[in-house]
């Protein structure tokens, strides 16, 4: 063979040699690649061994360790409070359709004597309850008005089944009834706060400075104040003041119907204008500590203003302002000497909920 094949031949090979070289460096490549990638997997399986055991030394520890702690009754500090019953927005002459809200209400005089019935059964049942475990002595019964509808309304002519007079003395011998029953069925001491609202007024316009006087309901309160006067378990407050301060142990309470704070709808509800209305009257010299009122048909806790709900429950007018929907109900709280104010909850007024069907059934079917 001569020089110039073997040169030829090397010249051949070497290409091959070099193609072989780079296989091995990407083999070497990948083989560290994959070790990574195999380290990693390995260091996550352990990580998850790790906290394997540990939840299983965690689980055995707790059933091994397991100590009940014992609980006591306790005996109380024999403390002290108040019962508040608030009674407002009960419109016993009105009627609701239970078409007028698509099956959401329904309302007439037999009704809201029902309704009236059970505010003062469960009121007594509440009252009762918490008695067991703090030291009740006297009830502050809030008439807040609003307990007949009048017609200072063109509709309201219309849609009530009593005239003005005739429901006031209804309302009247309900309330009286209402009273006995509590005296009957308790050894509390009763605070009866009355205060009107403006749909009992007498005069066509609202009227400020002699709004009580020509009220339907201050001569109701008038006239049940004469009924017991010889009850001395039955003190009632009547005030021509839209205001009626109560001082509670160390607090001072204000009532009044709630039909003075300017609400047109917006945005955070009714909570807005009355927090407003509340900073002005404490601007003046009778602040209060808590405010109690009614007319706006919802139950709420504000924490130092409590707003009654409404016997008469959703109504068209609800409807039309846009009210949440709301089941007909009264309020109750606790005011306690030592822990300030504590329970609240509402006054439960239908026997049981009607039954108003799903949704559904109150839909027309375009087929």
């Amino acid at each position: 063979m001569n020089h110039n094949n073997m040169s030829a031949k090397k010249i051949k090979r070497s290409p091959r040699k070099r193609n072989t070289d780079l296989d091995i460096a990407a083999e070497l490549i990948e083989t560290k690649s994959e070790l990574r990638s195999s380290n990693k997997s390995t260091t996550e399986a352990l990580k998850g061994i790790t906290r394997l055991k540990n939840q299983l030394k965690a689980i055995y520890a707790l059933r091994s360790k397991v100590k009940p702690f014992r609980i006591y009754p306790t005996k109380g500090v024999g403390s002290e409070a108040v019962a508040f019953l608030i009674a407002s927005d009960w419109h016993i002459e009105e009627k609701v359709e239970a078409e007028s809200v698509n099956g959401l209400n329904q309302y007439n005089l037999r009704i809201a004597k029902e309704r009236a019935r059970n505010f003062f059964a469960n009121s007594v049942r509440l009252l009762k309850i918490h008695k067991k475990e703090v030291r009740i002595n006297k009830v502050v019964l809030a008439l807040l008005g609003y307990f007949i509808s009048g017609n200072i309304h063109e509709e309201l002519m219309e849609n009530t089944e009593l005239r003005p007079i005739d429901a006031i003395v209804e309302a009247q011998n309900i309330l009286i009834a209402g009273i006995e029953y509590f005296l009957r069925n308790t050894r509390f001491d009763f605070t009866i706060i009355c205060k009107v609202g403006n749909h009992s007024r007498i005069t066509s316009e609202s009227r400020y400075a002699t709004e009580v006087e020509n009220s339907l309901e201050y001569i109701m309160y008038r006239n049940m104040a004469i009924y017991f006067r010889n009850e001395p378990r039955a003190r009632f407050v009547i005030e021509k003041s839209y205001h009626t301060y109560l001082q509670v142990f160390d607090k001072v309470f204000r009532f009044h119907h709630g039909h003075r704070i300017a609400y047109n709808g917006g945005i955070g509800g009714i909570s807005i204008p009355l927090n407003k209305a509340i900073a002005q009257w404490n601007s003046n010299r009778r602040p209060a500590d808590f405010d109690v009122l009614g007319h706006w048909h919802q139950f709420a806790d504000f924490g130092t203003a409590i707003m009654n709900g409404s016997g008469i429950g959703y109504s068209p007018y609800s409807l039309g302002i846009k009210a949440r929907f709301e089941r007909p109900k009264q309020a109750f709280f606790l005011y306690d000497k030592n822990r300030g104010k504590t329970i609240v909850a509402p006054i439960i007024l239908e026997s049981k909920p009607p039954k108003l069907g799903s949704n559904k059934d109150k839909i027309q079917s375009l087929i």
